[in-house]
């Protein structure tokens, strides 16, 4: 199993968003960065767990936790010329951009912000925390993984 921290501005799409979707689950569309584009096709598979993280909002933060729920396939939004993540060098038969379904674990009862993870010694090498790193899609090692989730009861 691996473990990624997946970005959202909740003001587009937030965690309580997908908790009203249908099942709790939901495709994660519009990645237009080649290489959370790769993590998506080529390292996430179904059962991997997430944080889902509030970005570019008032607090940003970890707002709970979401399990990939189907492995990578072409992001249709990228086919329709109406939609705002459309591309036209997008092809359906040699697709550009992917997505996921997740499908969500639990929200967290309070948002473990950006300021608290700073906070920390032992996250300091998370791509999250580097100067520079705007990703929306990175990795998170295990031993980050479970220090985190002991944050959200401290």
């Amino acid at each position: 199993m691996r473990y990624w921290l997946m970005k959202s501005e909740p003001n587009v799409y937030s965690i309580d968003d997908l908790a009203r979707q249908q099942g709790k689950t939901d495709h994660w569309d519009g990645i237009r960065n080649y290489q959370a584009r790769n993590f998506i096709r080529d390292d996430m598979r179904k059962g991997d767990l997430a944080f889902f993280y509030h970005s570019n909002c008032q607090q940003p933060g970890i707002a709970g936790i979401m399990k990939i729920a189907r492995e990578a396939y072409p992001d249709f939004t990228a086919f329709d010329s109406k939609h705002k993540y459309h591309d036209p060098k997008s092809d359906p038969e040699q697709p550009r951009w992917f997505m996921v379904d997740v499908e969500l674990v639990r929200r967290f009862d309070e948002t473990i912000s950006l300021q608290q993870l700073k906070e920390h010694e032992k996250l300091k090498d998370m791509p999250l925390l580097q100067r520079g790193s705007r990703l929306s899609i990175m990795p998170v090692t295990k031993p980050q993984w479970d220090y985190i989730l002991k944050l959200e009861n401290s």
